[in-house]
């Protein structure tokens, strides 16, 4: 590793991993590096790999395919017992998502569409390829800002796992996203999870001061914008309803009127 690639600052950390800046050596290519202290493995044919890299392999390709899909291309992984480092492209310049809601010093207003309609299809992309991602919100996503329209990159794959059939009944994520259906039956499903999370995403890119949880929307003190159009009120409504069953599908609210016509006039 040390060969080959050169840490230098950190960018932040969570619970069992911590992330770095770095380049390759031999191109100064940028690139984030991942120490993560804990980690699943599954029993392959061949060999015993982080789940993690299973699902980045799976959506975001590997080394040749940096950049061409909205989840970030893992280049390299090493296990050196006491942690695994895994190496990923590093879009430059970029920004995290949230940290530009920060910047915009309030709503995306323009943006808003732009953002959520590559969300969408990158998620609809994912659930095709068998993964979810598990923990859709500001802080896992990455904003590519060298042109006019901001490019949508997906990170953070440390909750994802394999799409099933079965329920799932633990929730990895962050709480505060955690779907309805869980909190009160202990239960959920991956494609109603990812539409509740983008819902959830959606509130806080429209009103970036307010503070969104599950619980606190199950106890009725999240409230819509009443300046939102009607059509994007009801598209929150939509993603954000309370029974799964009721919700729409990532398909349905890729192909619903306000996310394409808010799309559209701004492209």
């Amino acid at each position: 590793f040390e060969a080959t690639y050169l840490e230098l600052y950190k960018l932040g950390e969570g619970a069992f991993c911590s992330e770095y800046a770095g380049w390759r050596m031999t191109d100064r290519f940028s690139v984030s590096i991942t120490h993560i202290f804990l980690y699943l493995v599954l029993n392959g044919k061949t060999s015993m790999v982080p789940l993690e890299v299973l699902l980045m392999t799976k959506v975001g390709g590997g080394p040749a395919s940096g950049g061409t899909s909205a989840a970030v291309s893992l280049l390299d992984w090493y296990d050196l017992e006491q942690e695994v480092l895994l190496v990923m492209e590093r879009p430059f310049p970029c920004v995290s998502l949230l940290k530009y809601m920060e910047n915009s010093g309030g709503p995306l207003k323009e943006d808003v569409a732009k953002v959520l309609k590559q969300l969408v299809d990158a998620a609809i992309t994912m659930h095709t390829k068998g993964i979810f991602h598990g923990d859709i919100k500001a802080e896992n996503l990455l904003l590519e800002t060298g042109s006019s329209d901001p490019r949508v990159r997906v990170i953070n794959f440390g909750c994802g796992c394999l799409v099933q059939e079965e329920p799932h009944f633990i929730f990895s994520g962050t709480s505060a996203y955690a779907p309805p259906e869980f909190l009160i039956c202990g239960r959920y499903e991956a494609a109603p999870t990812t539409v509740w999370q983008l819902g959830a995403l959606l509130y806080k890119m429209l009103d970036a001061e307010q503070y969104f949880s599950t619980s606190e929307f199950l106890r009725g003190r999240i409230h819509f914008n009443k300046d939102l159009s009607q059509d994007c009120q009801k598209f929150l409504e939509q993603c954000l309803a309370t029974n799964p069953n009721q919700r729409p599908t990532l398909e349905q609210i890729q192909r619903h009127p306000w996310l394409q016509n808010q799309a559209h006039v701004n492209a």
